[in-house]
This record gives C-alpha cells, structure tokens and sequence, in this order.
C-alpha cells in the first residue's frame, strides 16, 4: 500500500506504485488533463513519474509557476526536433530555458530571422502530432555510443560521472536531458521564435561559433499574443534606436564596447551626476578618485588577480605587470590606509565614479546594456561591526529615494558565499547575517540566492523596475570582512586597540552607462524635465522674430534652462513635428502677437497647446518642475 499525501493534508492510498497522472485522475479527470508535472517530497518529475513509497505529492498544473518554464524546456526539444528534421548536418549543443523563454545553440549554417518561418511551421507539426515525451535511463558507456556522432553531446557526457545518464524522446528525436517535461508536445498551445545570434561552444572564443536560436511559448495564444505586444512596444523603446535618433552616443569598431557619448548625451550624463553628488553629498559621503592602471601587486593582493584575471586588461608599465582596474575597491583600500583611524572618524562613506574596464566576450556586447568600458558609483563605507545594520539600512533607503525620483520600483536578493571565495567561515556568516538582519528591519520581501555572492562578501542586489516591467539588476550592497584583512586596514578602539574595520560596498546606478541605457527604455526618450538634454526650443515664426526669440534664449539660459532655436527656413508645422520626433517636453512658439504682449505659445508632447502664457509665470514654473524633478509637465 502506498500513502500518498497532498498539500491540503489528505491521504490518498494506492495499492501499487501509483503515477502522478494516476493521482491526478483518481482527484478528477479535468485535473489530470491539467496536469503539467509532479512534485514529489519537493523534487518536480514527470507526471507520468511512477512512486514506489509513502511520499507527500503536489500536482502542477498550468497555472503553477513552475509550469511555465517545464513547459518551455519542452518547447526547446521540439525546436530542436524541428531544426534537426529540416537542417540534417546540424549538431545539437544544450538548450536551457532562460527568461521569458528558451534557446537552443546548434551548430549549423548561419541562420536569418526569415528561417523562422519554416521552423515555426516544421515546430506546429509535432506539436499537432502530441508526441509523448518518453523517458530513458541508460549507462555512460551506451550514451557514449548513441552519441558517437555528436561531439558536442559526448563532450558533455565525458564531463559527467558514471552511473546512469537520462534521455527524453519525442517521436524520433533523442536528446540528453534531466527532465522533467510536459507529457506530450501538445502542451505547447502557443509558441515563436524571436532571435538569432552568434554563440561561442562554452563560451570559449577558440571554440566554434554557434547558431544561438532563441525562442518563447505560453499556454495560450491570448498570452503569447501579449508578449508579442511587449516585444513590440519593447522595440519601440530600443535605446540604440532611440539613442542615434536623439544624438546621445554611438558605438565604433575602433572601439568595441566602449560608448561614445555625443553633447546631448553628456547633458543628461552630468545632469545624473549632478544629482548623484547632491544626494551623496546630503547623504554624508566624501568623493574621491583613483587611477585606473594599478600594479599587478595590488590585484594580487586584493584577490582579484587569482579569481578575476580572466575579466581584466594587462598591460606593462617600466617592465612590471599593471592592470586596467575592472573594480574601485582596491584604491580605495590604499586611501583607507594612508592614516592612522579611530572610531570616532566611522563610519567613511567615500564614494568614486570610477572607470573600469572588464573584458566581455563579443557576442555577449548590448548597446550600453553590455560594455567593456564603465562608470562605477562605487561607494566604499568603513564601520565597527556595530555599525553594520545601520548602514545598510541607509543604503538601502538611500537607493530607494534614488530610484523613486526616476519612477522605478525595484525589489531584492540576497545573495550568499560562492564556491570560489576568499575569507573565512566566520566572517561569512557574519557578514550574512549582517545583512539578513537590516532586510528583516527594512521589512521589503527579498528572495535568496544561494552561492551567488562576490568571491569576497555575500551582497543585496537591488532589481529596478522599468515602465514595461522588465527587471534590471542595479544597485548592490556588498558586505566585505576579507579585503580590510588583506590590506590590513585597522583603527582605534574605545579601548585604544587595533580593529579591523568591517566595509560596505555599494553602486546605486551600477553601471552609469547601462543605467543611462534604462532610462532612454523607461521613459522612451521622452525624459522629464529635468533630465532633458534640450529643455525648451524656440520657434520663431519668421526670420523678423529671430532677434527678440534670442533674447527671450539668453534669458532662459540665465535661468539655467537649456534651450536651442529652430531658425530653419521650414514651415511651423515641419518645425514642430521634428521637435516632436526629438522629444522636446516644450515647444515655444512667437511671432508677432506673442513679441508684442511678451507672452508665449507652448505645446507640450502630449500635443496640448496653450497661447497667450505669461512669460515670467512660465519660468516660474519650469523652475519649480525642475527643481522639483517632477516625472510629468504642469500645464502651462
């Protein structure tokens, strides 16, 4: 007899080893044709998964989270089917499930976007077909064999221990998998291709370049058909695109990576440092700057040398190894340790906007979303142990203010010591449960991630939330026991002793770069006021008003607006409509009337027009909006 227990208490007892599909029938059969997987004593298997013990059992449906992405791994085996049935020299490599989807890298003939078509169509025929997804446990040496004409499969088989490999078959396609799957390929009811890109094998640039098809599938088509919409609005919001219409930044092969940033751009660039060094300045912190190439010694000392080598940029300096810095943190430990420090000097908050430099692969390079060239707002924050809790609180509502002023939510993880670290024991747990403590005050929901800390401290990072509802990781709050350890850094007691000083790390934009990136995508160039790299521009009606519209410029300008006049000979109406097309929040137009009573037309982007506005109560209220960094215009 087995005991099979369910998540609201019951009992159900089966006289032989029942499946979960069993289970599910045995409930109701809308249930079991529902039915997506099964979780058994917290492990999810196939539906069809046979249980031969007393086991506690939760059936998944599709409304279950994780229904979603079983159902997408099963969508990159069709996929994979479907290209293998259409493109018979075609070597299969691995196919994860990732954000809102999947890929699968094969290596194959360069594909285009118009291929999708032709595998979407080969993809529907399995999936009308409702083929099984059949499991298999073999030996290592019988996979080694089915696989001998797949490099890249007994590659991966060679990279596992002995004992027994798993496979899953759909009709007459085999692939290596752990599983589990939907029962049968008709589960995937809605599914499209999205995007092809080179992808290096293990991501190693000396190994072939594959074939990386990136795919998605919902339950229904009313919810693929929203995603498409996303995709759509999304691409609208493309911050390259947005970014070269705008004349922001470029990117050039004399420089891979590495953003170029026009005039406009740097408008808003110092506008959000401006702010920065405001709020860090209210907030009790101290600037300051370190060099970017520092000796091989200080990044063998520091660690990163030993576990970040691989991401750095060498070079050599009067015979001696230097590195481009890809971090801030150890000219900041050097800073530190210049004087002597008591308690009564912490905590320091001094914070840097440092150029790093870290090497990414070329496939892997996104506009300023992904570069090799960055400013860091690092802030490093020295403090006694009794500090610890405080500070992080006030980072983290220091960030929250931050990121309200631009419109973004954002929520948390905390991350805990990675397999290659530095540090002992010891400090580890207590530089988590340093943090765990602050997000239990700071009472915001967080989720953990295991093993996914900085190789020196376990961290918070902090995910904004955009105007689609994409997520960004951003701001983070590293705690670090380690590098005041290898630099040695101490102060002073109470009871005049020597004690290592216990160090925050922290960004609030992160990237400056990817964060400006963001904000071109959260407000689809259409910044607010303040943020605005053209305020404000003039139209002149004709070319009799353009002396007084320079005038009306330069006291505008006294105002610290930033403003610019269209003097083209081009009609008003082509004159607005490229104001428009360039995001200008306000459109002031004069002619004749407005000159004479002093007053101004404003048309603002939404298309409202108001005449006749009083010219000193329109400056008032520019600089009230700006002042008050406001996210929508008033009406003027």
């Amino acid at each position: 007899m087995i005991n099979i227990t369910l998540p609201d208490g019951g009992i159900k007892k089966f006289e032989n080893a029942p499946k979960g599909s069993d289970i599910a029938k045995s409930i109701s059969e809308g249930l079991f044709r529902n039915c997506v997987a099964v979780e058994i004593n917290g492990e999810i298997k196939d539906i069809n998964y046979k249980i031969e013990k007393d086991s506690t059992v939760r059936l998944i449906t599709r409304k279950d989270k994780e229904a979603l992405e079983i159902m997408r791994h099963s969508a990159a085996h069709v996929m994979a089917q479907a290209v293998l049935n259409l493109y018979k020299e075609a070597k299969l490599t691995i196919g994860p499930v990732i954000e809102n989807g999947f890929y699968y890298d094969i290596d194959m003939e360069p594909l285009s976007e118009e291929d999708f078509v032709k595998i979407e169509s080969e993809m529907k025929k399995i999936i009308k077909a409702k083929l099984p997804f059949v499991r298999k446990k073999i030996g290592k040496k019988e996979a080694l064999e089915f696989y001998k004409k797949e490099p890249y499969k007994i590659e991966l088989i060679s990279d596992l221990e002995d004992g027994t490999i798993t496979f899953y078959s759909q009709g007459n396609f085999t692939d290596l998998c752990r599983g589990p799957h939907v029962p049968h390929t008709g589960f995937i009811e809605a599914v499209k291709l999205t995007k092809v890109s080179g992808a290096y094998w293990r991501a190693d640039q000396k190994k072939a370049q594959l074939q990386r098809i990136y795919g998605t599938a919902f339950f229904s088509k009313k919810e693929l058909k929203a995603y498409i919409n996303f995709l759509e609005e999304a691409k609208k919001r493309n911050h390259r695109k947005i970014g070269a219409a705008l004349d922001l930044f470029s990117f050039h092969d004399e420089a891979r990576g590495m953003p170029f940033f026009h005039a406009k751009g740097m408008e808003i660039w110092n506008t959000l440092l401006d702010y920065w060094r405001s709020e860090h300045k209210k907030a009790g912190y101290i600037e300051t700057k370190t060099p970017i190439i520092l000796s091989r010694k200080l990044w063998e000392k520091s660690g990163h040398w030993e576990n970040y080598r691989e991401n750095m940029y060498a070079t050599q300096i009067d015979k001696e190894d230097y590195a481009i810095k890809p971090m801030n943190c150890p000219g900041g430990m050097l800073l530190y340790g210049l004087k002597p420090r008591s308690y009564r000097d912490l905590p320091i908050r001094a914070a840097e906007i440092g150029l790093v430099h870290r090497h990414e692969l070329s496939g892997v390079l996104s506009g300023l979303f992904r570069v090799r060239a960055f400013h860091q707002d690092d802030a490093h924050i020295f403090m006694t142990k009794a500090q610890i809790q405080d500070e992080i609180l006030k980072v983290l509502r220091f960030a929250e203010k931050i990121y309200s002023t631009f419109g973004l939510g954002f929520h948390l993880e905390l991350s805990t010591r990675p397999e290659k670290s530095i540090g002992t024991d010891e400090q580890w747990e207590t530089a988590t449960n340093g943090l765990a403590a602050a997000l239990k005050i700071y009472n915001k929901e967080y989720k953990i991630n295991e093993k996914d800390g900085a190789f020196y401290g376990p961290k918070i990072d902090m995910h904004i939330e955009d105007a689609l509802g994409r997520t960004w990781q951003c701001g983070t709050i590293q705690l670090d026991m380690s590098l005041p350890e290898r630099f040695d850094l101490n102060y002073i007691d109470n009871n005049n002793e020597k004690v290592r000083p216990i160090m925050i790390h922290r960004v609030i934009y992160g990237s400056v770069e990817r964060f400006f990136g963001i904000l071109v995508e959260h407000f689809a160039g259409k910044f607010p006021l303040w943020l605005a790299p053209v305020q404000i521009i003039i139209l002149p009606i004709n070319d009799e008003i353009i002396p007084y519209a320079e005038k009306i410029k330069e006291e505008f300008e006294s105002k610290n607006f930033k403003v610019e006049i269209d003097k083209r000979t081009e009609s008003l109406n082509k004159k607005v409509r490229d104001a428009q097309i360039n995001k200008i929040p306000l459109i002031a137009t004069i002619g004749a009337k407005e000159k004479e009573a002093d007053t101004l037309s404003i048309r603002t982007l939404d298309g409202k027009v108001k005449y006749g506005v009083n010219k000193q109560e329109f400056i008032d209220k520019v600089i009230d909006n700006i002042s008050a960094k406001n996210l929508k215009l008033e009406t003027f």
